[in-house]
């Protein structure tokens, strides 16, 4: 059975109190002592001043390189859960579109904007501007979660991997080696950096073992550069043979399997870059920040026998004895941008293909806002939910659950949430 996020709750002056089940905010909303503030995430604010001090909640973020899980946690209760995927690679894929286009001018002697090189220092601490978008919608999110409930601290999966307890586990002593979480910093690492299938025979979603690369029989180390993954079969059928000798018939997957060895895993490396800068950006917000590694998180989503999800995995970040969902239906937040400059679109082979119009609001209302039209009279009676796509002439066209409405008269539409560059789904 589904059961949705609580409701957030704001009192006249727009103090977060403790979010509310939907049923208790359906009948403030009926009883007239409450509107509706927010319809992403779903949000009343109340007609009277609360005075009493709520119990503040933990927000707690397990951060990724496509999708960071939000979580918020009262006492042993998940009470919110939501995966904000980024648009990284979008901006990565326009950086360079823009590149090739200004090259293509230059190189054509056409007109353009003289090249710029040289003559911009980055600040300490720069990220790339794909990179730079996790940490600004994270933020934005924190912020937004700030304002919308009692949040007093907040939990972030600091590090993927620990890599240097990786590399010489007894830099934390022995209880770390051979404790609880022996095994899983290195297990995840190498899930990742192998892709999750078999080194040897590419086998996938079946049970994978460590494997030594050099045998430990014949003098190998338990460096994670001598660490692989491998198939039952492959794990046995190669016992202590030296890789050398065990795939003489393949040489190319030879090569290939020593040099990702030595490879390290720039992925990690880049999320990791951004998770301090993330890091550093939560402390400016004058709330306690406390940090896990990925390890710990999966230790304790597999203690608790939860499902993988990104928004489990920020439920079970950090220190975590016990936790009860009182939701299991996160709500979807994609990073859609708030679209370009460029005042005329083309077709694939460069030709203009229609102007935007140069005024973005018409009637007060922009392509991108969520609106409630309820229509009396005429062919397309009904009342529609949905996402506006606003005409120089007042008629609009709105995107709801049953497909797409054309022809909305401006005059029947009332503004629900504006344009924010997001949008959301279950």
């Amino acid at each position: 059975m589904l059961k949705p996020n609580l409701v957030f709750v704001l009192d006249t002056h727009r103090k977060p109190l403790i979010p509310c089940k939907p049923s208790v905010a359906r009948r403030l909303l009926n009883a007239g002592k409450a509107a509706a503030f927010r319809r992403f995430p779903f949000t009343i604010i109340l007609k009277k001043e609360v005075t009493d001090t709520p119990e503040s909640i933990e927000l707690k973020l397990d951060p990724g390189s496509k999708t960071t899980g939000i979580a918020l946690k009262q006492g042993n209760k998940i009470i919110f859960g939501a995966e904000l995927t980024h648009r990284g690679q979008a901006i990565k894929a326009s950086l360079e579109l823009r590149r090739s286009l200004r090259r293509g001018r230059r190189n054509r002697h056409t007109r353009y904007r003289q090249a710029r090189f040289l003559n911009r220092t980055r600040l300490k601490g720069w990220l790339a501007p794909s990179l730079q978008h996790r940490v600004e919608t994270t933020m934005t999110w924190v912020n937004r979660f700030i304002r919308l409930a009692p949040i007093g601290s907040i939990v972030q999966e600091l590090v993927r991997f620990d890599l240097p307890q990786l590399e010489n586990p007894e830099i934390s002593g022995i209880e770390y080696q051979q404790g609880e979480l022996q095994g899983y910093e290195v297990r995840e690492y190498l899930l990742n950096k192998w892709d999750r299938k078999c080194a040897y025979c590419g086998a996938e979603n079946v049970p994978l073992q460590v494997e030594h690369i050099h045998p430990r029989a014949k003098g190998g180390s338990n460096r994670i550069s001598n660490l692989c993954l491998a198939c039952e079969k492959c794990n046995l059928k190669k016992g202590t043979q030296s890789i050398e000798q065990f795939l003489v018939n393949k040489p190319d997957l030879l090569k290939q399997i020593l040099g990702q060895a030595k490879r390290p895993l720039k992925d990690a490396a880049a999320v990791n870059s951004t998770r301090w800068s993330l890091f550093n950006r939560l402390k400016q917000s004058g709330l306690p920040v406390v940090t896990g590694s990925g390890g710990l998180t999966k230790f304790n989503r597999t203690r608790l026998e939860l499902p993988k999800a990104h928004w489990l995995d920020a439920a079970c970040a950090g220190q975590v004895e016990f936790i009860e969902l009182v939701t299991n239906q996160p709500l979807q937040i994609k990073a859609t941008g708030h679209g370009t400059r460029q005042m005329c679109r083309t077709d694939k082979f460069g030709f203009p293909s229609r102007y935007v119009p140069r005024f973005k609001f018409v009637q007060g209302f922009q392509t991108g806002d969520i609106v409630k039209a309820v229509v009396a009279t005429g062919k397309k009676v009904g009342e529609y939910v949905g996402r506006v796509a606003v005409r120089s002439t007042g008629s609009f066209n709105i995107s709801d659950p049953s497909g797409l409405v054309q022809g909305i008269s401006h005059k029947y539409c009332k503004p629900i949430q504006r344009k924010d560059g997001y949008g959301y789904g279950f």
